[in-house]
């Protein structure tokens, strides 16, 4: 099946046409920037636009970056706080002619992509996807089945914040940390996580992932961690593969 496939982030708002058996993208990848102020109204403009440059009719898949309940935003995320208590599956169907949206959390459809297809495809126990991005979004596994919107990005750090604000691409960008700099905050993160969750496996995704051969010998965690195959394109993918499963479900 053929579903267009979006992956909604702090930087970029990104889509595909993706076979949901294969996982391959039989489109090219298009990506715009997303705006500033990150807001419904600005962001829904882009998601049109994006449905608009594929002139696609059919079912979407989204990834979002909040926690998602019921299609319904219960966080802002990194994005603006006017998206709490959006019904996101209704706004961008208004926004796109009417298209059926099926909407989940970002890291949770990355993961999804990459426990069927991917790295975490036929590992057992308990999975730990990390995106490293804007933030640092998180999606768990246990033996196969998705604990969905835990939120492990925002873990409270020593200094009180959110630990993603210590260790993300984005802190990495903002405090001109060299990658191995970095690498030390990421790895203090994983031993936390590692604490908390038990995981069998950390499966690493998001935009840095592309760099992890350049760090991963900077991780000290005693857990087995791999890159996701399909790397910045697994939240597209799994939106993608988020909406077949839902239509079957029909």
């Amino acid at each position: 099946m053929e579903i267009l496939g979006l992956d909604i982030g702090g930087s970029g708002i990104k889509g595909a046409i993706v076979n949901t058996i294969t996982g391959a993208l039989i489109s090219k990848r298009h990506r715009i920037p997303t705006p500033k102020p990150s807001n419904p109204a600005l962001m829904g403009a882009v998601v049109s636009s994006l449905v608009k440059h594929f002139d696609w009719k059919g079912p979407v898949g989204c990834s979002f970056p909040t926690v998602i309940v019921d299609g319904k935003c219960r966080t802002e995320g990194n994005l603006s706080p006017g998206w709490v208590g959006v019904k996101l599956d209704d706004f961008l169907s208004e926004q796109c002619g009417g298209l059926q949206f099926y909407v989940g959390n970002d890291a949770d459809l990355a993961g999804i992509a990459e426990m069927k297809l991917g790295a975490g495809k036929n590992k057992k126990g308990k999975v730990v996807l990390i995106t490293i991005g804007t933030g640092l979004g998180s999606g768990v596994f246990n033996n196969q089945k998705l604990v969905s919107n835990v939120e492990l990005g925002r873990i409270f750090h020593t200094d009180g914040r959110p630990i993603e604000f210590f260790a993300s691409d984005s802190a990495r960008k903002r405090e001109r940390l060299s990658l191995k700099e970095w690498a030390k905050r990421f790895d203090f993160f994983l031993n936390h996580v590692d604490r908390i969750l038990s995981p069998n496996y950390f499966i690493i995704g998001g935009g840095l992932s592309k760099k992890f051969k350049e760090f991963k010998d900077d991780l000290t965690v005693d857990v087995p961690v791999e890159i996701a195959c399909f790397k910045n394109n697994a939240g597209i993918i799994g939106a993608a593969m988020f909406a077949m499963e839902n239509i079957e479900n029909e």
